[in-house]
């Protein structure tokens, strides 16, 4: 037995290394724009030559047209394209939104002001929705998703491993979600001053991606046993968090690990935190259902596991009376 168990050892500690590096070097060697959506602006005539130069980067660009600089801005305010490029007489205009991500914003002068200085042109760049001054490369929010996902995972393990049951794990868990957004709130906006949207609002966005990880542990352990926190442990840390795009951007990372991350919990908790704090919670629905449908469906599992374990009791302690009253 105990050489199975140091052979165990031996072979899964270099496999979880191997699982880690994995999910988290690999996303990031692989950086690059996969259908990145883009903005061009213009009458179709002029705009031609740019979306033209545009396609030669193939795959990476998901082209929008727009009429005018006022529709781009409209729709770069809306979430629906990273950024713009506008076709004036006096040149072509570069719209970004370093809120959006730094990373994207950076990525689209590069390509456009190279396209432009091969023609012999220059390109003047408009950050349309900037990122905080105090947090201008988005470091501090890309930051936030990591320490949220371990705050939940404490959570709903805290929960389990106290024998909080139905109703009370769910109120524990609730209470201390809501603490934990409260606090990341107070540190991220009020002190760092990374957030700069309603502080309300965010703090409910972070209390919400609190819950989701917090209520999937203690509902799957309260169905699967304590193995459950092991499950969700794994699925948040190896494959949210290096999935979560939070760092760049969904659409930056290899097929189909932008969207798999948008289905998680950090991903989701990263869309909606951007979404609150920048944009006046434009696009903020998709990933406000993720995280809902997480919280809910784990509180759901909490309630369901203790209902089940009581029926099961009670259908043991039946069967105990029973074998008593024959052998009476």
């Amino acid at each position: 037995m105990s050489t199975r168990r140091l052979l165990a050892v031996v072979v899964l500690v270099p496999l979880l290394a191997a699982l880690a590096l994995w999910a988290f070097a690999w996303p990031a060697a692989r950086t690059a724009p996969r259908d990145l959506p883009l903005g061009v602006a213009g009458p179709a005539a002029a705009t031609a030559q740019v979306e033209e130069r545009l396609r030669q980067h193939e795959g990476a660009f998901e082209i929008h047209r727009y009429a005018d600089e006022t529709a781009a801005r409209a729709a770069i305010e809306d979430r629906t394209v990273y950024g713009a490029v506008v076709v004036t007489d006096g040149g072509p205009r570069l719209l970004t939104a370093s809120a959006a991500s730094p990373v994207v914003a950076q990525l689209l002068q590069q390509a456009v002001t190279g396209q432009a200085a091969a023609g012999g042109g220059q390109v003047r760049t408009v950050d349309v929705v900037p990122a905080s001054a105090s947090d201008p490369r988005g470091a501090a929010l890309s930051s936030s998703v990591l320490p949220l996902a371990l705050s939940g995972i404490v959570a709903g393990a805290v929960v389990t491993l106290v024998g909080l049951r139905g109703l009370r794990a769910v109120t524990a868990l609730v209470l201390s979600a809501a603490l934990v957004g409260a606090v990341a709130a107070a540190l991220a906006h009020s002190w760092l001053g990374a957030l700069a949207g309603n502080w309300w609002a965010e703090a409910g966005t972070l209390a919400l991606a609190t819950l989701a990880v917090s209520a999937a542990v203690a509902g799957l352990a309260a169905l699967a046993g304590p193995a459950g926190i092991g499950v969700v442990a794994f699925v948040v840390m190896f494959l949210g968090n290096p999935f979560s795009g939070a760092s760049s951007a969904p659409q930056l990372l290899p097929e189909p690990v932008g969207a798999i991350g948008q289905w998680l919990p950090p991903g989701a908790s990263a869309t909606l935190l951007r979404s609150v704090s920048f944009f006046d919670g434009a696009a903020a629905t998709e990933p406000a259902l993720t995280l809902t449908w997480w919280a809910a469906l784990g509180l759901g599992a909490v309630v369901l596991g203790n209902t089940l374990r009581s029926r099961s009791k009670g259908a043991a302690s039946a069967t105990d009376e029973r074998a008593l009253a024959a052998i009476g």
